[in-house]
């Protein structure tokens, strides 16, 4: 990639950020919800202050921070950049304002195209920018997630845009099982393109012969679970997951609602009917696990998942596998604040593959491995049944 096209990709990536923002009121950049979710001014900011903390300030010679007070405000959880606002205080940052933050990407931009311009693209300085811009995209797909949890918990659910496009293709009820063969595949990333550490490094895995759906469940099959009474059968779940069904009372996926003897769905267009040719949406790991169960399947592995990946279309939802988020054999974790990013993480967490609806185009790949605590549904998660 050349300097011209990074600056390109640079300036496209950052409009995209404003541009999801541009359908909000002033007054839902603020909000927070729960501790997952962060108000969407936060994620403007801090993709702003990664730029600024791990490209600027450390090797742009002329660049003077825009605000010292920023660092403690953007970070979000690394360690070795200082101290930060606890996540679940996030919300309760009314200033900065939105303008403030908006200035401050516009300060960031311009020292950014001043310090490309001025820099070798085949440097492993533009390596970072990259990071920077992929770490931004994720942010992208945050942003669309938050949003949702937000204005799809304000008691009115309003639309986030009324002419949201309705273009997610719905699923063949023909249901088929496309068999893999027993043998000795090959995992991980393989190129010269970006890829998370996590996805490195490429290794050989035994896989006993299975068969995937070529398909995702779909909300009318997972009418039927709930009708037959799968959140009250407590042998379809796992312990952790009947408990967690018991305490927070869970009755259906995130954003259904029963209104007038009839399902209804929060969408970005607002409430509408549940469409029973969709693929289920917004569904935990304990909830796909047990859907699994009451049909006499399984949930693949993420090696299952990535190997029969070419056989079928995926990218509509994030897809729960039944692999613990861990380390592949020789992970080599980064020197620095950038080490924080991935490894850390790998405890007390699940594997998603594929991508969602709102996964930025360019950011996917079918060795992409996406990870959440098993409890969690404000992602555009979905299922895929395996035996």
């Amino acid at each position: 990639m050349t300097n011209h096209d990074t600056i390109l990709h640079y300036q496209q990536v950052r409009k995209t950020s404003e541009q999801i923002c541009h359908f909000l009121k002033r007054e839902d950049y603020v909000i927070q919800p729960v501790e997952d979710v962060s108000p969407p001014k936060w994620h403007l900011g801090h993709t702003t202050w990664f730029f600024e903390t791990f490209l600027l300030k450390p090797y742009s010679t002329d660049y003077k921070e825009f605000d010292p007070t920023y660092n403690y405000v953007f970070n979000s959880y690394y360690e070795s950049i200082g101290a930060r606002v606890i996540r679940t205080d996030r919300g309760n940052l009314s200033r900065p304002t939105v303008e403030d933050i908006y200035r401050y990407r516009l300060y960031v931009d311009e020292a950014m195209m001043r310090f490309m311009r001025n820099n070798d693209p085949f440097t492993w300085i533009f390596d970072l920018i990259i990071l920077g811009i992929n770490h931004e995209q994720q942010h992208q797909e945050l942003l669309y997630t938050d949003i949702k949890y937000i204005l799809g918990h304000n008691p009115l659910f309003p639309a986030y845009r009324v002419d949201y496009p309705l273009n997610i293709p719905t699923q063949d009820p023909r249901e088929e099982m496309i068999l893999v063969k027993e043998g000795i595949y090959e995992i991980g990333y393989q190129g010269n393109g970006f890829c998370w550490d996590n996805e490195l490094a490429r290794h050989k895995v035994y896989l006993a012969a299975f068969e995937i759906s070529d398909t995702l469940v779909t909300n009318g099959e997972y009418l039927e679970f709930m009708e037959d009474g799968g959140y009250h059968t407590f042998s379809h779940w796992h312990a952790e997951g009947w408990d967690w069904v018991k305490k927070q009372q869970i009755n259906a996926p995130l954003y259904w609602h029963w209104v007038d003897a009839q399902w209804m769905n929060y969408t970005f267009r607002g409430l509408e009917p549940v469409r029973k040719e969709e693929a289920v949406c917004h569904i935990s790991y304990f909830e796909a696990y047990a859907f699994a169960a009451w049909k006499g399947m399984r949930l693949p592995t993420e090696f299952e998942w990535e190997v029969a990946s070419p056989q079928f279309d995926w990218g509509l939802r994030w897809e729960w596998t039944e692999s613990a988020y861990l380390p592949y054999p020789h992970y080599s974790k980064a020197s620095g604040a950038l080490g924080e990013y991935n490894g850390k993480f790998m405890v007390n967490q699940h594997v998603l593959r594929g991508a969602s609806e709102v996964t930025p185009v360019g950011h996917s790949r079918n060795t992409y491995r996406n990870f959440f605590q098993t409890n969690l549904r404000w992602q555009f998660t979905g299922i895929r049944l395996a035996r």
